[in-house]
């Protein structure tokens, strides 16, 4: 059996990063420790060193306004964000997400952070931030940097995270008539890991109005997990959709530029046939929900 690694639990964010700094080892962050868990049997490679158990700082708890944007702390949790009154109003995809993960104790523990850092290309929020236009905000002992959601995860569970360097926030732009919905298929409908994990924003002059006859999308934003070695933007779809309205035609051009972009690979979960072909249905099930058709 594995030995269990030693746990450092910092007082405060700057302790946090004085042990990073100063060269004794490498530590793993950690905080609900959903994923960790399960790295510490041996079974999917070597265990950490030492952890860096991050629960009890605050600094990096909170959801809140920011200016033009929702700002989600790395620590707030999948039940923070059921039932933040701040998420159900500005980001209901992402509340639509969180309520997909798990059940009620990896929700409980789980966090956004540990999500987003942990770069599973499973991850079920990723898409949702991607689509968002979400910026990460890192931070250590030499100062913060902010890193576009577009640019975090460079290759297959790598993020954009120097040594040094922990995941503080998230923040959301808030942009007037953004629309965005969200896709989860798995095995089952709760506690599966996702076999495709689709999001998709847009901006709509006539949002709002259920009356008012549909307009062309603009700013479209069309994210995909479990479809790649990494979450991903599907730009060349988004391009299809790009000035269109969400009409039926719109809907079946979208979904064979889809089918046509993604080159996803057999695993244990699915086939590639299957993910291909799934992806292109459910872009072309949300068109038609934004289009009431």
């Amino acid at each position: 059996m594995p030995v269990e690694p030693p746990v450092t639990t910092p007082r405060d964010l700057a302790e946090a990063y004085a042990w990073f700094a100063d060269g004794t080892g490498t530590a793993r962050p950690i905080a609900g420790g959903t994923d960790l868990m399960v790295a510490l049997t041996g079974e999917l490679g070597e265990p950490p060193d030492r952890i860096l158990d991050l629960w009890r700082l605050g600094e990096l708890r909170g959801i809140s306004l920011d200016g033009d944007a929702i700002s989600l702390g790395a620590l707030t949790t999948y039940t923070d964000v059921r039932r933040s009154a701040l998420c159900r109003e500005h980001l209901p995809v992402l509340v639509e997400a969180a309520a997909t993960i798990g059940a009620a104790q990896i929700q409980n523990r789980g966090t956004l952070g540990g999500n987003v850092a942990n770069a599973s290309p499973a991850g079920d929020t990723l898409p949702v931030f991607l689509a968002a236009d979400a910026v990460f905000v890192l931070g250590s002992a030499r100062g913060e940097r902010s890193v576009a959601a577009n640019e975090f995860w460079p290759a297959y569970r790598r993020t954009a995270l120097a040594a040094d360097e922990l995941l503080l926030r998230i923040r959301v732009p808030l942009l007037a008539g953004r629309e965005m919905r969200f896709r989860k298929v798995g095995t089952r409908r709760a506690q599966s890991i996702s076999k495709v994990v689709v999001a998709l924003g847009w901006r709509d002059g006539s949002a709002g109005d259920p009356l008012a006859p549909a307009s062309p999308w603009t700013d479209v934003r069309l994210a995909l997990g479990s479809v790649a070695a990494t979450p991903i933007r599907a730009t060349a779809t988004e391009a299809a959709l790009e000035g269109r309205p969400p009409t039926p035609e719109t809907a079946d051009r979208a979904a064979e530029a889809l089918a046509a972009e993604i080159h996803p690979i057999d695993d244990v979960r699915s086939t590639a046939e299957y993910r291909r072909l799934v992806a292109a249905r459910v872009l072309h099930r949300l068109i038609r929900d934004a289009g009431g058709w």
